[in-house]
């Protein structure tokens, strides 16, 4: 018995998948900072993509968004999700007031097309990881401020038929209602995945 070898498809499809997840995680830490859900000096700056990036130091939060991530990097490699959604929520009143929603397509083209295609350089993927950062920071010119107290919620779409573990529950889809305004983003894609990335917020006339 010999032990299998990773094919080259299988290695980059791991490693996109590794950057999709790390991209959702540093997004998910951004938006709690710009939108205020956690005090400012909760979060200490780091150096990502080229950029400075914040990450909270709270201990209970990190715990949980790594072990959300932890989950969603095998959903990744194993082609189970389609989307993810950060959903700002009021505390008092327990309604969406805003919505953020990372779509996930996945290269359908087959292992063979995908190994001879030339590989995208990490700089260009870094540029458009980028170019997102930057939107969901500046995003706080346009927002409405957050009256209430809000927390937040993460919901995964995934395939009706992937393992889902025990703590992750079924939820409702938290869609807001009244006058609602959505902001695409930009995109970004690697060889194996490209996600594109829109806000939805409720706004007063």
């Amino acid at each position: 018995m010999t032990d299998s070898v990773p094919t080259r498809s299988k290695l980059a499809l791991k490693g996109s998948s590794r950057i999709v997840s790390d991209f959702f995680e540093y997004s998910i830490h951004s938006i709690l900072y710009q939108r205020g859900i956690y005090p400012p000096e909760d979060f200490q700056t780091v150096r990502k993509y080229g950029l400075n990036m914040v990450v909270s130091t709270d201990d209970e939060l990190q715990s949980y968004i790594k072990r959300i991530m932890k989950q969603l990097h095998r959903w990744i490699y194993g082609g189970s999700i389609s989307r993810l959604v950060v959903a700002i929520v009021s505390k008092d009143s327990g309604e969406t007031v805003e919505k953020w929603q990372f779509n996930l397509e996945i290269n359908k083209e087959s292992p063979e097309t995908v190994e001879e295609a030339a590989n995208k350089p990490n700089e260009q993927i870094q540029r458009e990881i980028q170019a997102i950062i930057r939107q969901i920071t500046a995003s706080v010119t346009f927002l409405p401020e957050l009256d209430d107290e809000c927390t937040f919620n993460v919901l995964v779409y995934a395939d009706q038929n992937c393992r889902v573990p025990e703590e992750w529950g079924d939820s409702r889809t938290q869609e807001l209602t009244g006058e609602v305004e959505n902001v695409k983003f930009r995109s970004f894609s690697t060889d194996n995945h490209r996600v594109d990335a829109l806000v939805s917020y409720k706004f007063s006339r």
